[in-house]
């Protein structure tokens, strides 16, 4: 019987130091978010582009992880750096636009330069050999021919 207070086996990515550091990247955003006032429209964009790549990532965590294929799992990595660097960028927008809290922006940028440490690690843990091939080309292992593998379809 499922128990949802005992980590099941397919959730064991919520232990993982890079899963963690993701959700502390998104309580950050929401608390980013919250001093974001209602009635600005623009600053409003952007806290929605902000909750929505805050979430982003976690959740691409538990796919790669959930997947464990060479290139589902880069593919999912590269759903993640676009999400973070999106959050950088994002914080400069909402600077410009004035927002008047900046302070939280130094915090946010620490988060995520401690999450690309741990990511860098996590992608490293990635098997190239346990793939599946890629005919468009872009998440297949390093040295795999994809004109020669197309070839052969």
């Amino acid at each position: 019987m499922y128990d949802e207070n005992k980590p099941a086996d397919f959730r064991r990515y919520e232990q993982m130091p890079i899963y963690q550091k993701a959700m502390d990247i998104v309580q950050i955003v929401d608390s980013i978010c919250a001093l974001i006032p209602d009635d600005d429209s623009v600053l409003t964009d952007i806290k929605g582009f902000m909750m929505a790549d805050s979430y982003v990532i976690p959740a691409k965590i538990a796919g790669a992880e959930g997947g464990d294929l060479y290139d589902i799992r880069m593919e999912n990595a590269t759903l993640i750096r676009k999400a973070a660097r999106e959050l950088i960028v994002q914080t400069n927008g909402l600077a410009i636009h004035g927002f008047e809290e900046p302070e939280y922006f130094k915090l946010l940028r620490q988060e995520i330069e401690e999450f690309r440490v741990l990511f860098l690690d996590w992608v490293r843990t990635f098997d190239p050999l346990n793939f599946i091939f890629d005919r468009w080309g872009l998440f297949n292992p390093p040295g795999t021919d994809v004109e020669k593998d197309q070839a052969e379809d």
